[in-house]
């Protein structure tokens, strides 16, 4: 009986979206385009996952940023090693902050980042810190290994270009900070730390640091696979 209900309550539901009796935000919507500022929902996931063999809908997703608010470089597929082809490809210059290198990233792990830094990294930092991150450090996103560098097992997300390795933070007041010397800290600093990490959360399938295990002490590693593994 229940699962008849359930399963005429769904066509209910299906008849009233056609007809438009019902409408879902686009942010709830999972067929519906990503847009850089929509809220961050649950379905925000599933959508940067399906991007991964949408090159075109990828692009005009990280085209909704404010003019000027983002600078990227399309790249065409290639293998930088024979054993890691890169697909589905841009190269990040700066986004709403600077980084101490440009670095190649998947298309959907660049949207990753941007939505994180406009969502959840800038609105704690300007909360917990009183002052915007100006520059991001990082240690790379592409490395042709295996996870933990091993000779067998799985390939990293690294491989793929779909993780960066955070390191620290510079902001407009001139503060800098780093995993490595800071994370341990009980005020401010460990504060925003831990909020920077539990924000990429929503955004990226997995975020590792310095809880996670010894190889991550001095950095979050935010990658694309999995669902809100966060550590």
């Amino acid at each position: 009986m229940r699962s008849t209900l359930f399963i005429l309550a769904l066509i209910a539901l299906g008849v009233a979206l056609q007809k438009g009796i019902i409408e879902i935000p686009r942010h709830w919507a999972p067929w519906a385009p990503l847009h850089i500022d929509d809220p961050i929902t649950p379905v925000t996931q599933l959508k940067l996952s399906r991007l991964a063999d949408d090159r075109a809908g990828c692009l005009a997703a990280l085209d909704t940023v404010p003019e000027g608010e983002l600078r990227y470089t399309p790249l065409a597929d290639y293998a930088p090693t024979a054993s890691c082809p890169l697909a589905n490809i841009v190269r990040m210059h700066s986004s709403g902050v600077a980084f101490n290198q440009s670095f190649v990233a998947s298309c959907p792990m660049a949207l990753a980042w941007v939505m994180y830094e406009r969502h959840a990294l800038q609105p704690a930092a300007k909360e917990i810190m009183g002052s915007r991150v100006s520059q991001v450090n990082h240690v790379g996103s592409f490395a042709c290994r295996n996870v933990y560098g091993r000779e067998a097992g799985r390939r990293s997300e690294h491989a793929t270009a779909e993780a960066l390795d955070v390191v620290g933070f510079q902001f407009e007041n001139g503060q800098r900070i780093t995993l490595i010397n800071d994370w341990d800290d009980e005020g401010e600093v460990g504060e925003f730390l831990r909020a920077a990490r539990d924000g990429a959360c929503h955004t990226f399938g997995n975020v590792l640091g310095p809880d996670y295990n010894a190889a991550h002490a001095d950095h979050f590693h935010m990658g694309m696979r999995g669902f809100r593994l966060c550590r």
